[in-house]
């Protein structure tokens, strides 16, 4: 009997050490995007749009703009609001700035006069400095540049989540139900939001909405950086980019 109970729970023991090496196998092979669709973040942006529609009792393309906006609202206005302010200060710096660089570009050339040093060695003294200056004054006006990017951190992660939240809805993988109610809760010409928009009408749309919204943002601005054009250009191109690739999701993403 002794023997017979070892060799069950033996089998026992076997069987799921099977199961669980099955299951890492099926999540392996499902690669990254698979277990990124099936991450907790994307879990919970599925759970708040579903809530989000049950609780408004709209169609759900309507659902899904409502929560687009209440994102926007909640989440994208504050940090864009942020955003702006952190630019207006490093703008308002710069006069300072250059003022200070004058300075201390005469200071570098008095003094590698009396010390000898050659152009390069002053060169590197003087960005020394300077990027000690410039840092001083963004620690003194709460600045940093870094700042500024707060908004694409919590914007392309929230995007990306949400997207893959409502692919999981469209193909069935949160409930079938919910699918179901995806195939006809569409409306005009995209009446089912399982499927892409074979018109382009809505990614030519988002792209050129999207395109709209970064040249009224750089309009504003009479003197940009650098790190303002790169940012501004990086954004541009995600916009043009964001068009072939909507037009392969279903018509809801």
């Amino acid at each position: 009997m002794w023997r017979l109970a070892r060799a069950g729970a033996a089998r026992t023991a076997g069987g799921r050490l099977t199961v669980a090496a099955a299951a890492a196998t099926a999540g392996a092979s499902g690669g990254w995007y698979e277990r990124l669709a099936q991450s907790v973040p994307v879990h919970w942006a599925e759970e708040g749009l579903v809530a989000l529609q049950a609780a408004a009792g709209l169609p759900w393309w309507a659902a899904i703009v409502c929560g687009a906006g209440l994102l926007r609202t909640a989440v994208t206005l504050p940090l864009a609001a942020h955003q702006s302010r952190l630019l207006a200060k490093l703008e308002n710096l710069q006069p300072e700035i250059k003022k200070l660089a004058e300075h201390l570009r005469y200071e570098v050339s008095v003094r590698g006069k009396q010390l000898g040093w050659s152009e390069k060695v002053a060169r590197f003294h003087f960005k020394k400095n300077l990027r000690r200056i410039i840092t001083e004054l963004y620690i003194r006006d709460n600045c940093h540049p870094f700042k500024a990017t707060l908004l694409v951190w919590v914007q392309i992660p929230m995007w990306v989540c949400v997207s893959l939240a409502l692919r999981n809805c469209s193909v069935g993988a949160t409930d079938s139900g919910v699918q179901e109610q995806f195939s006809a809760g569409g409306a005009l010409w995209f009446t089912d939001l399982t499927a892409p928009d074979s018109t382009w009408i809505l990614p030519v749309s988002l792209g050129l909405m999207n395109l709209l919204i970064v040249e009224i943002f750089a309009s504003q601005k009479m003197e940009v950086s650098r790190f303002q054009k790169i940012a501004t250009n990086f954004f541009r191109v995600v916009s043009v980019v964001m068009i072939p690739v909507a037009a392969t999701v279903p018509s809801k993403s």
